[in-house]
This record gives structure tokens, C-alpha cells and sequence, in this order.
């Protein structure tokens, strides 16, 4: 191949309109000792293309990688029982006994034994009674009549 001709290959290679046959030819004849200096900035790619096409496995490399795996320990499966899979919730349910038994201990230390009755007002103070009486309109009716009564007999 000539020197205009590797061009024009070049070219074309560079577009992606080559053959393989083409192609090659482009590596031929980069890999042989009259390439022009214009060209040798590209004659590395053909030269490396060419190598790596060429170059094979060892004829020891199944051994090489059967020795890597026989070398290798033998994992055995863990036979994983239900107690040894539920531990982790068990361990939070005696975790969240414990924290409501000590802050059961904590209230009655702080009430001192006291049985009074405790309601909750809106706010969420505690007080010992009720912060709202309800009243019945009728037992209000009654309670004026009698006085008006009471009244009227002085």
C-alpha cells in the first residue's frame, strides 16, 4: 500500500466508512517499518489494536485460576434459629419494660403513697378536682323558686 492510499483510508477509517478488509490493511501497514513521519502519530493505535488482537491466554492459566479457588475457605451456611432471629425484638421489648417499670417506680416515689383521685384539666396540670362544673338549668329553676319563696314568707 502507497502512501496516498494509507491516507485515503485514513480518512475514511476516521468517518467510520471502512471495511474490516480495509481496516486491515490500515494495520498492515502500520505495522510495518516504511511509515511515513506524517503518520506516525497513529501508528501506535493500529500497532496496539493488532497486539491485543494477537494476544492469547497462557497455556497454564487454568491452573493458575484453579489453584485460586481450591485455596479459597470453605464458607458453611449458619443455621439460624427462630429465638436467634427474633433476639433483637426481644431485647427492645425488655428494654421498653424496663424503661416503664423505673418510671412507674419514679411516680409513686414522687406521690409519696397518696390515694387521692388525680383528673387531668385541659391544659394537662394535674389538680384534685375538676376545673368545670356542669349544672343543670332545672336544679337552677328550684333553687331561685325557693328563694323567692323564702322571700315572700318574711
Amino acid at each position: 500500500m502507497d502512501y496516498r492510499q494509507a491516507e485515503q483510508l485514513l480518512e475514511r477509517y476516521w468517518a467510520c466508512e471502512t471495511t474490516v478488509e480495509e481496516e486491515a490493511q490500515l494495520r498492515d501497514f502500520f505495522c510495518g517499518d516504511d511509515v511515513p513521519s506524517s503518520l506516525l502519530p497513529y501508528r501506535d493505535l493500529f500497532v496496539y489494536t493488532q497486539r491485543q488482537s494477537e494476544a492469547r491466554l497462557s497455556a497454564d492459566f487454568d491452573a493458575r485460576v484453579m489453584a485460586q479457588i481450591s485455596d479459597a475457605p470453605v464458607v458453611k451456611a449458619r443455621r439460624v434459629t427462630l429465638f436467634t432471629r427474633l433476639m433483637p425484638m426481644l431485647r427492645a421489648a425488655a428494654a421498653i419494660t424496663l424503661l416503664l417499670l423505673m418510671g412507674n417506680v419514679l411516680k409513686h416515689s414522687f406521690t409519696d403513697g397518696q390515694q387521692d383521685i388525680i383528673a387531668a384539666d385541659t391544659i394537662g396540670n394535674q389538680i384534685s378536682a375538676p376545673s368545670v362544673a356542669l349544672t343543670d338549668e332545672a336544679a337552677i329553676a328550684e333553687k331561685d323558686s325557693l328563694e323567692v319563696v323564702n322571700v315572700l314568707k318574711e
